[in-house]
């Protein structure tokens, strides 16, 4: 499970700020969302701060996509090829956006493998159409699947066009509803965050009385915090894990007490026969590791059953681990 978070918190981007509107606070302004980005604050942060490495602002519209009589509903984002950059994504085909593309706003797109699946039904789409909320668009790319992103989206269901195509064709607006900021590993990350903070809120027009209506999430922090979590959870399961395996060995030594009581006979005959007490004594640990030993190969062979289970239920990869589960196994056997 921590390996899996990890992946998908990479997949999002390595050292990515995301920077989204926030909320307006104050007397009469009702929580309302504070204003968008401008597509040239991409431009002046990429200039004026840096440690960045790329900048590509972010649209987005959910829309109806129809091609060859298939149709299906999802989002389109609007960018430039940037974005490619700031979210880790390779082509499996065909071409990124030409400048002239971008400055024109021209009806080209490039698609995710889902959306090859749904309305292509997996053939080649490069050079097909695309009806994007009627608009006619040329495919011109297909991105690498990247799989189930950290929040259970599909991030294969992705089309992607030029910023100005979404704004003037789809949506009507000049919006841009996030700011997507690739930062050089070697270079300060709180320092790019002070300045990026700074700079918007003179774009913004802030004055020194009035809070952020931005926000600023660093995905370092973010996986960070999911792999606290998932420690936590692992280290409360370990705990669940230590009470049965005290559970347990109450219940096969109450068990092997009895086979002791109803076997004194059996006990008495073989010491009378010249067996020695620590041959007896054996003789009963070896049943009581054998019956705790096999009491762990069923529970291992259940755990991995349930553990695949959840694994699919949460769309997640299923990881076998041999030392883990040797681990069990001697546990078991000790506790007999």
């Amino acid at each position: 499970a921590t390996q899996a978070v990890q992946n998908q918190i990479s997949s999002l981007g390595t050292n990515l700020l995301m920077i989204r509107p926030g909320q307006r606070m104050g007397p009469g302004s009702g929580g309302s969302t504070a204003p968008s980005f401008k597509d040239t604050d991409a431009d002046l942060i990429a200039t004026q701060i840096s440690g960045i490495t790329a900048v590509a602002p972010e649209a987005r519209s959910s829309v109806t996509l129809v091609a060859g009589g298939q149709n299906w509903s999802s989002s389109v984002v609007g960018s430039t090829n940037a974005w490619l950059e700031t979210g880790n994504w390779e082509l499996a085909a065909g071409r990124t956006f030409t400048d002239a593309e971008l400055r024109a706003g021209a009806a080209v797109c490039i698609i995710g493998t889902t959306i090859q699946r749904q309305l292509y039904g997996g053939g080649d789409p490069i050079g097909q159409q695309l009806r994007v909320k009627q608009m006619p668009c040329q495919v011109i790319g297909l991105f690498k699947s990247k799989g189930q992103g950290s929040f259970g989206n599909d991030q294969d269901e992705v089309v992607l066009m030029p910023l100005k195509t979404l704004q003037r064709r789809v949506t009507g607006n000049t919006n841009v509803n996030t700011l997507l900021v690739s930062v050089d590993p070697a270079s300060d990350t709180n320092r790019i965050k002070s300045a990026l903070t700074q700079l918007l809120r003179e774009l913004r027009k802030l004055s020194s009385s009035d809070d952020d209506n931005f926000n600023v999430l660093d995905t370092k922090q973010l996986a960070d915090t999911l792999s606290g979590t998932t420690k936590v959870m692992t280290m409360l399961l370990g705990a669940v894990a230590a009470v049965s395996l005290l559970v347990g060995g109450i219940g096969v030594m109450n068990i092997m007490l009895v086979s002791v009581t109803e076997r004194t006979r059996e006990i008495g005959l073989r010491l009378a026969i010249g067996a020695l007490e620590r041959e007896v004594l054996m003789q009963f640990l070896i049943e009581a590791v054998v019956l705790a030993s096999l009491g762990g190969l069923i529970g291992i062979v259940l755990a991995t059953g349930a553990s695949i289970g959840l694994a699919r239920l949460m769309q997640v990869p299923y990881v076998f681990q041999p030392g883990t589960n040797l681990l069990s196994f001697v546990f078991s056997a000790g506790i007999g």
